[in-house]
């Protein structure tokens, strides 16, 4: 039997988390639940960008991290997810291959950005 070219394969969601502080009272005025989560459009997370402070981002979703686990404990993981052909597409391919993780999927050019709050 020849040899498997990966130990473990992640398929899943290629998320690219933005943690910022936020006070209350911007919460209230994003109409926002403290501890909440919701799928929005793109121009609303540019609205919410727009008005927030300085934020890390870091590139995320259960599949991938697990993938990225595997790597730093010396396994061949690779991860099939999509991206955009955008500023978090490219942050999230860069950090999963910088991981370790073979992740070959092209970006979508045309479509909407992937956004969560």
């Amino acid at each position: 039997m020849p040899e498997s070219r990966y130990d473990v394969l992640g398929i899943g969601n290629a998320i690219v988390d933005v943690l910022a502080r936020a006070e209350d009272d911007f919460l209230a005025k994003q109409s926002m639940a403290k501890g909440g989560m919701m799928l929005i459009d793109q121009p609303r997370a540019e609205s919410i960008y727009e008005a927030m402070g300085p934020a890390v981002e870091i590139s995320g979703g259960s599949a991938a991290n697990t993938i990225v686990g595997v790597a730093s404990l010396g396994g061949r993981g690779a991860f099939v997810g999509k991206v955009k052909d955008d500023e978090f597409g490219r942050t999230f391919a860069h950090d999963i291959r910088a991981a370790g993780v073979a992740f070959n999927t092209p970006p979508a050019s045309d479509g909407p950005a992937g956004v969560h709050a």
